[in-house]
């Protein structure tokens, strides 16, 4: 029988990387002296390519990097960032918009594929019509997305989208959700249904299904490339040709790891390798028809050397001697790689491709005596694991897979430190000495002074948090230090910078007290400190602001004077609505009759309260309609009374009152009433008395 490999016409590269590709390897080669090359994040899923770009000179940054990025652009060294195909959020392109716009020598290159573009403006759109749904009173829509929720292509399309969103990695994930009822409090609302576009098209034609049968009307678009569907049909029809596939890809590509489970559901004998090393003593002597598949990340140059790898030894008839070499030999301190065979209870099978079978115990697996091998393994599946002891008498080799987990989560540890890149911990323990936080499955030691617990303070009350660190030193014996203090400080300079760069004069805030002094208070507005003088903290005088605030207090202030290069802002609680003389002012007029509080007696009259912190004064001569002697005669501390306004000085900010004003204003119109009444006796007089003559 003839003997062949069969490479998929779809592998490899897709438009969309390969635009990005093909445009940073542009750059590269037409570099500008002093120029300086990044990518927002890895640019594509293979490893192997991503080195040859650092080899280049291609750096690696983050959004969180882009503004210090930006500032150091200079003409002498300009800096350019490239945007992956998978895209970016829409926070993160509107950053870079900025900071293009700021600096002419920072710019970027947006490389996002357009089919994930085109996922971009359908939520966008969704969400702007959603709003204006909303606005009118109707009960809106919300996001279902088949995909991974970690994956950078699905958080840029969910960042453009900002009502609920749901996201579920398998058809069979929605409907336990809904079959619990997760998904509840959205049901009376429309469903807008779209896919990662590496999607597997047998997972989107089930999801489909699903959310037609549990709900009405529902929005689908179907986002998965064409190119993806090309390649996954491709696979499976490849597959059901061949006795062996193999699926090139990085670990982390999703596209490769559809194209591996559609293989592998098909033909068993299905291998995913990066690498053609990799595929050492893994092609079956079987082997007629062999099948290769790669991701939509995979560079053609390693695709076209993993086939020329397979034909080699396929197309290689001295059988017996491929044998002789597939039974290798087996040393304590190897790394191997082996192929579950059987999942028995406290243990695992492997084939080693060897004269031995490998066996790891679930001591070597897990530290979970608990955990369930049937549910972590299954059968076919590939385990690295190191050799503990070889016994060819007895026919097994005895492995740990703990040992390789380890070896490989250290050098992610030591990744960390070289790179300054912050990482994810959960605090175990406290010891007098400091913390330890369990990185990677690796502990780190972190000091007390590093913990960014106060001296003093008790940093035990860390255990059992995560916690964000920096490895800051590797020892021998795979010892790591790390500082939490360090994360925190960059973070609060972060905080400030953006603080200082966006703040101005009569900005307001809601901060809390943070301390007190003999002539004021000191607010905490966010990580920054603003001070409120004594004489701002309220409109009326006081000689303690203890007497009118307390630490921990929440006040609302605005910036009333800004000293941007010195760091200090003056604050105030003070503003023109809660001043006492413009509620006055808008309150009453000249004219105007008010109920007033006495405050005061003085020998030439009374101070009485009108509105909260303002008085009035109500001169002694103002007090009667007679002369008085003081006006303690008439008036009281504390004692209400009625006062006709009769003049206010805005200029000054004084109020004149007066009681006397209405004693006599009552008078007059009680002596009008009496003539007025006597009037009308006369005139009844004079009628009675012409009734009469008119009787006679």
């Amino acid at each position: 029988m003839k003997k062949e490999v069969v490479v998929a016409e779809n592998a490899g590269f897709c438009f969309g990387v390969a635009r990005a590709t093909a445009a940073v390897e542009k750059e590269m080669a037409e570099h500008i002296p002093g120029e300086r090359i990044y990518t927002l994040g890895r640019l594509i899923h293979n490893e192997t390519y991503n080195r040859r770009l650092e080899a280049g000179g291609v750096n690696v940054t983050s959004a969180e990097e882009i503004p210090a990025l930006a500032e150091s652009a200079t003409e002498a060294s300009p800096v350019k960032v490239f945007v992956r195909a998978h895209g970016m959020t829409r926070e993160t392109e509107a950053l870079l918009v900025s900071c293009a716009e700021r600096n002419p020598y920072f710019s970027f290159v947006d490389c996002t594929c357009s089919y994930v573009k085109k996922i971009h403006r359908i939520a966008a759109m969704q969400w702007e019509e959603a709003l204006a749904e909303a606005a009118e009173g109707e009960s809106g829509r919300f996001l279902i997305v088949l995909g991974s929720e970690s994956h950078p292509e699905v958080i840029g399309f969910l960042s453009r989208f900002g009502g609920e969103k749901y996201v579920f990695s398998t058809a069979d994930a929605f409907e336990k959700a809904i079959s619990e009822g997760e998904l509840n409090k959205v049901c009376a609302k429309q469903p807008i249904l779209l896919a990662q576009t590496t999607q597997n098209l047998a997972e989107w034609e089930k999801i489909k299904k699903l959310v037609k049968r549990d709900f009405k009307n529902p929005l689908i678009f179907d986002t998965i490339c064409s190119v993806t569907e090309s390649r996954q049909k491709e696979a499976a029809d490849l597959a059901h040709k061949c006795d062996f596939m193999v699926v090139i890809g990085g670990r982390d590509s999703s596209n490769s790891a559809k194209l591996y489970t559609i293989c592998k559901s098909i033909c068993a004998d299905t291998v995913w390798v990066e690498r053609a090393e990799e595929l050492q003593n893994k092609i079956p002597f079987s082997c007629n028809k062999a099948g290769v598949v790669a991701g939509a990340s995979t560079p053609h140059d390693i695709i076209e050397e993993v086939s020329n790898k397979m034909s080699e030894q396929i197309l290689n008839e001295n059988f017996a001697e491929m044998l002789e070499e597939s039974l290798k030999t087996l040393n304590t301190g190897d790394t191997v790689v082996g192929t579950i065979t059987a999942i028995n209870a406290g243990e695992i099978q492997l084939d080693l491709g060897a004269k031995v079978t490998g066996v790891i115990k679930q001591a070597q697996i897990t530290d979970d005596p608990s955990a369930s091998l049937e549910e972590m393994f299954k059968i076919g599946d590939e385990v690295e694991a190191f050799v503990i002891r070889v016994s060819d008498v007895e026919g097994f080799a005895e492995l740990s897979k703990k040992r390789v987990d380890s070896d490989k989560n250290w050098l992610k540890v030591v990744e960390a430190c070289e790179t300054k890149e912050n990482v994810e911990g959960k605090v175990v323990a406290a010891n007098k000495g400091g913390v330890e936080v369990v990185v990677y499955n690796n502990k780190v030691f972190v000091p007390a002074r590093f913990t960014g617990i106060p001296r003093g303070e008790d940093f035990a009350v860390l255990v059992g948090q995560n916690v964000t660190l920096r490895v800051i030193e590797i020892k021998e014996g795979k010892k790591a230090k790390g500082s939490i203090s360090a994360v925190q400080a960059e973070e609060r300079r972060a905080r400030e910078k953006a603080f200082w760069e966006t703040i101005e004069e009569g900005m307001v805030f809601t901060g809390k007290v943070k301390s007190l002094t003999s002539y004021g208070a000191f607010v905490d507005l966010g990580g920054v400190d603003g001070m409120v003088h004594a004489s701002e903290l309220s409109w009326k005088r006081i000689s303690d602001p203890s007497k009118v605030v307390s630490v921990g207090d929440e006040l609302t202030v605005y910036v009333k004077k800004l000293n941007v290069e010195d760091k200090r802002i003056s604050l105030s609680c003070k503003t023109a609505e809660t001043n006492p003389w413009y509620i006055f002012t808008n309150q009453y007029a000249v004219g105007d009759v008010a109920s007033v509080k006495i405050v005061s007696l003085m020998p030439f009259g009374a101070f009485a309260e009108i509105v909260e912190n303002v008085d009035g004064l109500i001169h002694i001569s103002q007090i009667a309609d007679h002369k008085i002697g003081k006006p303690e005669d008439v008036l009281q501390v504390g004692q209400v009374v009625d006062v006709k306004i009769i003049d206010i000085d805005n200029e000054k900010q004084k109020v004149s009152l007066s009681i006397r004003a209405l004693i006599e204003e009552a008078k007059a119109l009680i002596e009008t009433t009496e003539a007025a009444e006597a009037v009308e006796e006369v005139a009844e007089a004079v009628e009675e008395t012409a009734e009469a003559a008119d009787a006679e």
